[in-house]
């Protein structure tokens, strides 16, 4: 199933009063794939809904959705789950998205923000202990899953082509997804 680690986030303070940031920028698991993870399992766990970054995590960067992510979706409402995307995205692009997936959607969600999580979770009849976020990026969508209190699960990014900005969050992501890889005793290529 690949590489996969469970962590609990926590959210304390230094003795400065300031938040240490590799704690709170921790996912509580990592996947290397969205496509790897154990859903099944989530709902056995008690979990009854999914939540999904579009971009990097479904499918390539700007892709429209694909045979895999509707595949997914249909597996997922198959499990029993109610699924929604959460995107900073613009209405045209996750609306598109969507079309064959056929599930709930948020559009600029303002991530890291937790109002797009809750939004959802509002929109999905859902709360924070039985729904999980999976994303591909540490300062929006991890940091918005912890703001929101939600499961959150970081998936190694589809495509390593990208736009610059997002080039650069990934340089300065590196060394927080290096220390929790390497406090899970975990690799990553």
């Amino acid at each position: 199933m690949g590489n996969h680690k469970t962590a609990t986030p926590h959210f304390k303070y230094n003795n400065n009063g300031l938040i240490n940031m590799s704690k709170f920028l921790f996912p509580t698991e990592y996947y290397d794939s969205t496509y790897s993870i154990d859903f099944e399992h989530y709902y056995s766990l008690g979990y009854r809904a999914v939540l999904f970054d579009i971009d990097n995590t479904l499918v390539p960067h700007n892709a429209a959705s694909d045979e895999k992510s509707i595949a997914l979706m249909k597996r997922l409402k198959e499990i029993g789950f109610k699924v929604c995307l959460v995107s900073n995205n613009k209405e045209q692009r996750v609306a598109s998205f969507n079309e064959f997936l056929q599930v709930e959607y948020i559009y600029k969600a303002g991530k890291p923000k937790a109002r797009g999580y809750l939004a959802a979770m509002e929109k999905l009849g859902t709360n924070r202990g039985n729904t999980i976020f999976v994303g591909d990026q540490l300062y929006t969508d991890i940091w918005g899953a912890n703001n929101a209190k939600i499961h959150s699960i970081l998936v190694r990014p589809i495509n390593k082509h990208e736009e610059i900005q997002i080039v650069l969050k990934r340089i300065i992501e590196k060394p927080f997804i290096w220390l929790f890889l390497m406090k899970h005793k975990m690799k990553h290529s």
